[in-house]
């Protein structure tokens, strides 16, 4: 296959399984920890309403979708791509971290969140999904 269209295959299905991945644990999460009443996490009007009747423990899953689906998608654009894997792979890392930020700029959330969110999510996750990648 061209390298510049397995590149670019690279980017599309890494940001795909992360993605599916995100949004995996984010319909998971108010199964096993349920979100305050009334607090619909697929409308943004509900969840941007309902944000300070949020707990500290409401955000461990939207943190773990921001990481694994980084991480995820991360390592198959890494596997994928037909050079430059850690720069695809962090790539990933600055793709998700746009939307962690836009995310954060619309609902907000708790200090410790937000740190550990715009620190730990996004590069450290890409750069543990180029190194599991084996590239």
């Amino acid at each position: 296959m061209n390298p510049i269209l397995k590149n670019i295959l690279a980017v599309v299905v890494g940001w795909i399984a992360g993605s599916l991945v995100n949004i995996s644990l984010i319909l998971i999460g108010p199964m096993i920890i349920p979100l305050p009443e009334g607090v619909n996490p697929m409308d943004p009007e509900s969840l941007e309403a309902g944000m300070e009747l949020f707990e500290n423990r409401h955000f461990i899953f939207p943190l773990l979708a921001h990481a694994l689906g980084t991480l995820v998608g991360a390592l198959v654009a890494a596997k994928i791509s037909a050079s430059h894997h850690l720069y695809f792979a962090l790539g990933m890392g600055l793709l998700f971290l746009i939307g962690g930020i836009m995310n954060i700029n619309n609902l907000g959330g708790p200090m410790w969140f937000i740190v550990a969110d715009l620190v730990l999510a996004y590069f450290p996750m890409a750069y543990l999904g180029h190194k599991l990648s084996g590239k």
